[in-house]
């Protein structure tokens, strides 16, 4: 049996037939990343973390545009249809609100430091007024 094993191996191979294991992130690197989209101040706010987390939010924002889901997320249903919330730990806590369900790119609606165990609402607010002009100019492109 395993000479059997071996030779439909071997001309598995002789005709370019043979498969090789790849994690998703490999496979995910050969599609075409989502381009990443900041809706009014949120790259400033982004930009404003503190190092170690500008780190970390950059690499989940990059897990987000390959197609995979961030390591530390929470979905926010109360702002709108397909909004995430990127959790970052860290001295301080950090929100990061996006919507990825649009094909074209990958929306960035607010970025926050967290002080409180809820968000608040005011920030509440201003992810959905963000997501509100989102939708609008989405809307006046397809038309």
């Amino acid at each position: 049996m395993g000479t059997q094993r071996r030779s439909a191996e071997y001309r598995k191979r002789e005709h370019g037939l043979v498969l090789r294991r790849h994690t998703p992130t490999c496979i995910m690197s050969a599609m075409a990343d989502r381009a990443l989209s900041w809706v009014g101040s949120s790259l400033s706010a982004v930009q404003a973390f503190p190092e170690d987390a500008r780190r970390a939010a950059g690499y989940q924002l990059r897990r987000v545009q390959q197609g995979l889901m961030p390591t530390d997320w929470k979905p926010v249903p109360i702002v709108g249809s397909g909004v995430t919330e990127i959790r970052i730990r860290g001295r301080l806590e950090h929100r990061i609100l996006y919507v990825a369900k649009f094909k074209e790119a990958v929306y960035v609606l607010h970025a926050f430091a967290k002080k409180t165990q809820r968000i608040r609402q005011a920030d509440l607010d201003l992810a959905r007024d963000r997501l509100r002009a989102v939708q609008a100019l989405r809307e006046g492109r397809e038309e």
